[in-house]
């Protein structure tokens, strides 16, 4: 009989990471603390945020924690169109990275040291734009509560990064404006 999975994520630590996601003001640093908590919270190997390039039709990394440089500069991640967590918009598990045809770099995960993968989409509304992605250097189950706890903290995520980027286009119109003669600014 298989072992029944441990709930990894407390409500308390569910509450803070909320709490975080929502209150932040600075969005590097709120992403960077985000990523920590989860390799922490989960006590796995590393953990990626990564988003989509419409125009490219790609994956690029955001922010990682537990994954070096040359495991983040190994090629292009292109978004499968069946089995990515992106396109299912449901978490995606893969247990054996060096052995599972969805996995485009095994070679890679091997020498990185990751066993096992779990793919989270981060949607705003009804649209994916990116994932996370947690490695692990072990098979794993997550528990049900985990995962559930999880998908709404991508939800949030998904909030925040649309609103990043929605200040970011404010902000640079503003400046535009702002950059207009004088004469314009009176119409």
């Amino acid at each position: 009989m298989a072992q029944k999975p441990n709930r990894m994520i407390s409500f308390r630590d569910f509450k803070a990471t909320s709490r975080a996601i929502s209150t932040y003001d600075d969005f590097p640093l709120m992403i960077n603390h985000f990523i920590e908590v989860i390799v922490r919270a989960f006590n796995v190997k590393g953990c990626s945020l990564l988003l989509l390039d419409e125009a490219e039709n790609q994956l690029f990394h955001v922010r990682s924690h537990g994954v070096s440089e040359e495991y983040l500069k190994k090629g292009a991640i292109f978004v499968d169109d069946k089995f990515s967590a992106f396109v299912t918009e449901k978490p995606v598990f893969i247990d054996d990275l060096q052995n599972d045809p969805r996995v485009q770099y095994p070679e890679a995960a091997a020498k990185e040291g990751f066993v096992s993968m779990v793919s989270f989409p981060i949607k705003f509304r009804e649209t994916t734009v990116g994932i996370i992605r947690i490695y692990h250097d072990k098979p794993w189950i997550l528990h049900d509560d985990d995962i559930s706890s999880f998908s709404v903290l991508t939800k949030h995520l998904g909030l925040v990064i649309e609103i990043n980027g929605l200040k970011n286009f404010v902000d640079t119109i503003k400046t535009a404006v702002d950059r207009l003669p004088n004469r314009m600014h009176d119409r």
